[in-house]
């Protein structure tokens, strides 16, 4: 058995962690509305029909099957990647983790509720990032992750 199938635990939290914080999210503003943080932070509630920046959601509902297929595909794509990594891969295989983690929650929003829900908005003075969450997070650290690896800049150690 390849040594990095037992840090899937990572991805696993990251999907719990993802789902927990959008039932809470989500009970916590149906009832409260938007919630203000902190000056540069909002509580929001956003069902996403798109994709990151809101890419797709005026479509005519065909993008919910289409992201459902792309985040499976991905997943299966993870899964073989992380089958063939050797232990001193460790930078690599996390930031593979967390974007699946992140995909799957995603994808679990997909196929309970049809949309994402998003409720993390940062802002400055009128300027708002697209709301996002926990999923979305993991995956934006996962692929920098990846990217300091492609780029050599992490060692890797000794096995």
């Amino acid at each position: 058995m390849n040594v990095m199938w037992r840090y899937l635990w990572i991805a696993v939290i990251v999907f719990v962690f993802d789902q927990l914080t959008k039932y809470l999210a989500t009970d916590y503003l149906l009832r409260q509305g938007e919630v203000k943080v902190a000056p540069f932070l909002n509580l929001v509630l956003v069902h996403n029909t798109g994709a990151a920046f809101g890419f797709l959601s005026g479509a005519d509902g065909w993008q919910n099957a289409f992201f459902i297929l792309v985040a499976v595909v991905a997943s299966i794509f993870i899964l073989w990647m992380i089958s063939r990594l050797h232990r001193r891969e460790l930078l690599l295989a996390l930031g593979l983790l967390l974007i699946l983690g992140g995909a799957l929650g995603n994808l679990a929003d997909r196929l309970i509720h049809g949309y994402v829900i998003d409720f993390i908005d940062v802002y400055y003075r009128a300027w708002h990032w697209p709301a996002f969450n926990v999923a979305d997070s993991a995956i934006t650290v996962g692929a920098v992750f990846l990217v300091i690896d492609a780029l050599g800049l992490y060692g890797r150690g000794k096995s």
